[in-house]
């Protein structure tokens, strides 16, 4: 009995000090999940191409589902709708706001899912465009140290 609650003493230490260290590496970890999803909408305020391609995982699996119900299916798609619409000179960005986001890490830490109310505002030839309130959720992946959004969906909440 005395050698068990020797090694427990022992442990103790090392135990309290593996999960604060998960707890610190989590916490960081949704900052840069923060940072990426805030990017996956914001980067358009700049039409900042680089940034937006180097947060999207850059596959065939990729996937956009949009309010319509429309897809966006695979990276190369993305790209194409990326340079032919949000690249036009009559689309502008002008404010997003990302509001109630929810992100939770999976137990290997390498994929996230999230969800969140979104505000994201523009114009087309001058005149306003955007969704209020629009449901955003999807799916991150931790690649090669760097996250990256594999997975976007956005709807619009209906009333029963």
């Amino acid at each position: 009995m005395k050698n068990l609650i020797l090694i427990l003493y022992l442990l103790f230490p090392i135990l309290i000090n593996s999960y604060c260290e998960r707890s610190v590496d989590t916490a960081s970890k949704k900052i840069e999940i923060t940072k990426t999803i805030h990017d996956g909408i914001g980067w358009a305020l700049n039409k900042d191409l680089d940034l937006l391609y180097s947060i999207m995982a850059q596959d065939s699996n990729f996937l956009v589902i949009n309010p319509d119900s429309s897809k966006i299916e695979g990276f190369s798609a993305f790209k194409k709708v990326a340079e032919t619409f949000w690249m036009d000179p009559r689309f502008k960005a002008t404010q997003f706001e990302v509001k109630n986001l929810k992100i939770t890490i999976s137990e290997s830490g390498t994929v996230a899912w999230y969800s969140c109310l979104l505000d994201d505002f523009g114009e087309w030839d001058g005149k306003a465009i955007g969704w209020k309130n629009v449901r955003w959720t999807g799916v991150l992946e931790e690649r090669k140290g760097k996250w990256v959004h594999t997975q976007m969906h956005f709807s619009f909440p209906t009333s029963d």
